[in-house]
């Protein structure tokens, strides 16, 4: 009896001790050890959450719920605007803004409309393991609507690019479901520089708001230099890896399935999570908005924090009521809004003296984080991760063009390309073996596919 009555309790401390532990766990704890950003890296923050904002505003001449202060936007610079019946539901609205004062040519795309069938759609395309893209795994349905926008707005981005001299940067932006569109298509442009009339790659930059895990480990940590993610303190969306179609057929109990998750993840190891090839990630270098403290009433003067995670990316679930309200846009832009406003203030007191840290110092500081969170993939043995002597001998190979590939090609496209005869040596897609499977050259060498060919293969 005593021994029972032994082993009773320490399953019942057992308990409590890991109740307390989940209860008392915050955002806060995610990025306690990370450095604070710097006021230039985060300044295109507030400003491309106001334009995010903005594809929400059908008429920007006379807006209907404009953000504090405004949405700051030259109106007569809209280049395009694309709204659902115009995407006919293969992917979300979005609108292409030319930036003259800051030199950019900016791709904003909208988050989840909870009253689109379509946007469900996209989410729900996709299985674990379904689609390989680049060496690593990929939310299939996000990657077919990445590229939709890629093959119709093209055209329009190069041309807006090689018009304002081939100097204006290339930036992608996105809120939840568009923060995936628009990550997975910056992966897409960095590697088919063609597509856009050769943007080189250090003009090419994402922002990913409110990101959904979109990309395995590896491609994540890969491309850090180019995605930036930002996370305001516990949304919920980039710390789930359940698969999204659960938590969006579950959305009307919440609460309960993020707390069955944490039950699950308890019993799952580090070790086996990092070694999944097909467990997806929120992408690129994290940017962490963090304005509430463990016990402690009220929020305080938000803080950013940013580094570029590999073991521990945000793993932990956050048993919060502010989940949902943090993953808003709204208060995304809100929040990043004071933030960049303190750093800005905080950069204004070294104005009389030598700033702490130096513009180039700084750039070379990214640059060291970058290669030491290749180097730590490698070293965890995350699957299909590559050092950064292999990256760099792969980036100097003539790249291989990506020929245009229709909506209803690309589901075949992305079939072909899970199989081993679409991959080459190393598990990265070889284009010119999937373009021979779906085209064939004609008499007079244009390519066409193989279905609207009369002649035999």
């Amino acid at each position: 009896m005593s021994v029972a009555c032994g082993i009773e309790c320490v399953l019942v401390v057992g308990c409590i001790r890991w109740a307390w532990k989940r209860c008392t766990y915050i955002g806060n704890n995610d990025s306690a050890t990370w450095p604070a950003a710097t006021c230039e890296e985060f300044e295109p923050v507030p400003r491309l959450c106001r334009t995010i904002l903005a594809v929400y505003e059908p008429n920007l001449h006379k807006p209907k719920f404009p953000p504090p202060g405004g949405y700051r936007l030259n109106p007569d610079w809209v280049v395009k605007r694309v709204t659902y019946e115009q995407t006919s539901g293969q992917a979300p609205p979005y609108l292409i803004y030319c930036d003259h004062e800051h030199q950019e040519i900016v791709l904003a795309i909208r988050g989840l409309n909870l009253l689109s069938e379509s946007d469900y759609k996209v989410l729900l395309d996709n299985k674990l393991g379904k689609q390989m893209f680049d060496g690593g795994y990929v939310h299939h349905g996000l990657l077919k609507s990445a590229i939709w926008v890629l093959n119709n707005e093209s055209e329009t981005l190069s041309k807006l690019w090689i018009d304002n001299g081939r100097s204006y940067k290339m930036i992608f932006a996105g809120h939840s479901l568009g923060s995936g569109v628009a990550s997975l298509l910056t992966i897409i442009v960095v590697n088919h520089k063609d597509r856009l009339g050769g943007v080189p790659r250090n003009l090419v930059r994402c922002y990913a708001v409110a990101p959904a895990r979109c990309m395995s480990l590896n491609l994540a940590v890969k491309y850090a230099d180019v995605i930036h993610s930002v996370i305001l303190q516990d949304d919920f969306l980039p710390r789930t890896d359940t698969p999204l179609e659960d938590i969006f057929k579950s959305i009307f109990c919440l609460p309960c399935l993020i707390f069955l998750i944490c039950l699950r993840d308890t019993f799952i190891p580090e070790g086996r999570k990092l070694r999944d090839p097909r467990r997806l990630y929120a992408p690129g270098r994290m940017y962490h908005i963090v304005e509430r403290r463990f016990c402690r009433c009220g929020r305080y003067p938000p803080d950013v924090r940013t580094a570029i995670p590999v073991d521990g990316r945000f793993e932990q679930i956050v048993l919060s009521c502010n989940s949902l309200y943090d993953h808003g846009i709204i208060s995304i832009e809100k929040e990043s809004e004071k933030a960049f406003a303190r750093l800005k203030e905080a950069s204004a007191e070294t104005t009389t003296s030598p700033p702490k840290v130096q513009r180039i110092e700084r750039l070379k500081t990214l640059e060291k984080e970058h290669k030491d969170a290749i180097e730590r993939a490698v070293s965890l043995n995350i699957p299909h991760a590559v050092g950064v002597g292999e990256e760099e001998s792969s980036t100097q190979k003539e790249e291989e063009p990506m020929e245009d590939i229709t909506f209803e090609a690309s589901q075949k496209h992305d079939e072909d390309a899970s199989t081993s005869e679409a991959q080459g040596s190393d598990g990265r897609t070889n284009w010119h073996k999937v373009v021979e499977k779906l085209f064939i050259r004609d008499e007079s060498g244009k390519l066409r596919l193989k279905r609207e060919s009369t002649g035999p293969e």
